[in-house]
This record gives structure tokens, sequence and C-alpha cells, in this order.
């Protein structure tokens, strides 16, 4: 029986080259297969896989993404790790959902940010904001990444493994500044403070992604913003957003976000109300009288 599949799993993504990200939601992919059935991957026949997938879509309802990421890791770890290369591999799929990303408008993020009672709180989603990080490379900055000559921030291994520069404000320095003061941390920019918040000088782990997701949740709750699939992350798209109606082009976005196709940054032009104010205002001329 095999009963080390999570180090062999982790151990083939690593080897593979998969962030740590990935290798998180793919593992975590194999063991709800193995606790849905009580057994090891070893002992699952392909029909069960089918059934197991089958379950997850239509009784379960899982979401296209999340479906998504149980077929990749499921089917990396049966190739890769149990060599097991079934038909079923060859069909899973799911539709990927075209949906517009939500984004605030600079009022509602000004709001929001005033309802966030903890500095340090208030200091990492400011940050996610002016600088358009994803969460984790806004958790996992560290003082040398601060180019303060140059006013950049260096990011190290985003999504897809890249590094990238994006623009550093100077009211975001000075926060960051004022920030590290706090704690003095030879190497993070937001380490885990601990209980009494007397952790920080030699933390060796950033905060916890569930202390600055609950942070924001009630920040918003409180803030009284209403849209739908609001996260951490709609401050990056709103980022994005901003830039486009500023006049930035759309190719320095796409290097600032680090997209690596340009049709992925040109969602925005979606999201972006230049020219809609005077669309509209025709709109609403033509159909006077209905």
């Amino acid at each position: 029986m095999m009963k080390d599949y999570y180090q062999r799993s982790m151990k083939a993504l690593q080897l593979a080259g998969m962030s740590e990200r990935t290798q998180e939601c793919y593992t975590r992919s194999i063991r709800k297969l193995v606790d849905f059935y009580g057994k090891t991957p070893d002992r699952i026949s392909e029909q069960e896989l089918e059934d197991y997938f089958l379950h997850r879509r239509n009784v379960d309802q899982w979401a296209p993404a999340t479906l998504r990421i149980a077929y990749s890791g499921v089917k990396f770890f049966f190739i890769n790790v149990l060599k097991q290369d079934w038909h079923i591999s060859s069909y899973l799929g799911a539709k990927r959902e075209k949906r517009l990303p939500c984004v605030l408008t600079r009022e509602e993020i000004n709001k929001m940010l005033a309802r966030v009672h903890t500095f340090h709180n208030y200091v990492y989603l400011s940050t996610v904001y002016t600088c358009g990080l994803r969460l984790q490379e806004a958790l996992y900055l560290q003082v040398s990444d601060i180019d303060s000559q140059r006013m950049m921030i260096h990011v190290h291994r985003g999504k897809g493994c890249k590094d990238r520069f994006v623009p550093l404000p100077e009211s975001t320095l000075l926060l960051l500044r004022q920030y590290w003061k706090t704690h003095r941390n030879p190497k993070l920019i937001f380490p885990a403070l601990g209980r009494g918040h007397n952790l920080g000088p030699t933390s060796l782990t950033p905060m916890a992604i569930d202390s600055v997701q609950g942070a924001f949740r009630k920040a918003r709750f409180a803030a009284g913003i209403t849209k739908r699939r609001v996260s951490i992350h709609t401050l990056r798209h709103s980022y994005a957003t901003h830039l486009l109606e500023a006049g930035v082009n759309i190719r320095i976005i796409q290097n600032y976000l680090g997209h690596a196709q340009l049709m992925t940054t040109m969602v925005y032009l979606h999201l972006s109300r230049n020219g809609q104010e005077d669309a509209c205002q025709r709109i609403n001329d033509l159909m006077k009288g209905f």
C-alpha cells in the first residue's frame, strides 16, 4: 500500500518545477480524492475516478475553476507518480467561465481602507492596491525587494515563476517605512506578529493569509460594499482599471501585472469607464420616449 502518496506527490511536483501554490492545490486535490474513497490512490480504479468527478460535478456542483484544478492535480498524480495513463485523462475538462472581474472605484477603496482597524492589515491592503500585487506576492515581500532609489518593487517569482518590477508610489514607500519601524524584521516586510504582536522582529514567516482575508472581509462589509465576487484580488483588478482610465498604455500595464499575453490585460478595456460616459448619454438621448 502506498501510504506516502503526499510526499511522492510533492516531490514529483517540485521536480516538475511547479510553484508552491500549485503544489499545494494539486496535492490537496489528491487528498480530497483519498478522503472520498477512504483508500490510497493506488487502489482507486479508473471507473471510480470517473464516478468521483461525476459526483463532484453533478452532486457537489463544484465550480468549473475548482474542477479544473482537481482534474489537473489528479491527472498529474496518476500519470507521473502512479504511471497510470488511463483513457479518462485524455478527456477530462471543464469549460472556463468568461466572467468579467469586479472593480471597485477609488472612493470605494478609500472607504473600505478607512474601516481597516489594524495598522499591519491597512499597510498590506494599501500596498496590494497601489502596486497591483497578487495576494501572496505582497505577503512575501522582503526588505531587499524595495528599491527606493529607482522607486520600484522587485517582485520575485510571481505567477509562472516570473520576476518583474512595478512602480512604487512615494506615499506607499512612506507607509511601508512607517510600518517597518514597528517591527524591524531584517528580512520580511509583513512578518507574522504572533498573538501578542511580539514576534515581528524575529519571525521567519509572513502574516497568515486567513488573517488578511478576514480583515478585508470585515472592512468590505463595514464599508457597505455589496458588489459580487469582491476579494483581495479585486484590488489588483481595480489597480489595472484605474491605470487604464488614467491614460497608462495597456502594454505598460501588461508588464506591471506580469501578464504573459496582452489578451489577458485587454479584459480591463471592458471595465474602464473611458468613453462609456459619452456612449451612455448618446443611448439615453436615442431612447427617449420609450
